[in-house]
């Protein structure tokens, strides 16, 4: 219920999240980590929760989304969604990399210690480079 941190109710619906675009629009939004079913969910305009709806309201006002991928599929069938997140205005990423090549090949994780400088970039219409970075050995 409570604000916690931020003095603030939860968003905990899509129709809490709605507002954000026309009403409380956001400078920038961080979604981290980003799941591999969120990915294929956003880079397809599926807007099933309120994650999703506050970045599709993010991005209908212009402004930044920042995505810190987390998947074990992001370089097999995820793959697809992500470069075509990669190619799309106002998406940038954390810089991401493979954390463990030899035993989940696929595997991409963004480096969360570059959060704040991605936020930086992006709020500058900048993606954070390079956005391919060596995360193995851990």
């Amino acid at each position: 219920e409570g604000g916690g941190i931020t003095g603030e109710k939860p968003i905990m619906t899509i129709p809490d999240a709605e507002p954000l675009g026309p009403k409380r629009p956001l400078d920038c939004m961080l979604i981290a980590p980003l799941t591999g079913n969120s990915t294929s969910k956003l880079a397809n305009a599926l807007t099933d929760s309120p994650v999703l709806m506050a970045a599709k309201a993010t991005l209908r006002n212009e402004s930044p989304v920042v995505l810190a991928v987390s998947t074990n599929d992001a370089l097999g069938l995820n793959g697809v969604n992500i470069m075509r997140l990669m190619a799309t205005k106002h998406i940038y990423f954390v810089p991401l990399g493979q954390d463990h090549p030899f035993k989940k090949p696929n595997s991409l994780v963004a480096d969360m210690t570059l959060i704040p400088e991605t936020i930086e970039a992006a709020l500058l219409g900048k993606q954070r480079q390079p956005v391919l970075i060596e995360r193995y050995p851990n």
